[in-house]
């Protein structure tokens, strides 16, 4: 598996999550999902990775706004 295939898998499966499944994590997971993906953001990562990690990001927070 490349890694434009795992980006794709990423993104099919943050896609397929509902609200309620959402749930599944607690707040306080969720923040710690958001600092482990904006570590990835970072410098010294392939640019498939930063930008997979901010869409990722993102997706998450405005599920949890």
């Amino acid at each position: 598996m490349d890694m434009d295939d795992v980006v794709d898998l990423l993104d099919a499966l943050l896609d397929g999550v509902t609200e309620p499944r959402l749930k599944l994590i607690s707040a306080d997971e969720a923040r710690a999902l958001m600092v482990l993906l904006g570590v990835l953001e970072g410098d010294g990562h392939p640019e498939e990775i930063r930008r997979a990690a901010g869409d990722m990001r993102y997706r998450i927070s405005t599920r949890l706004a």
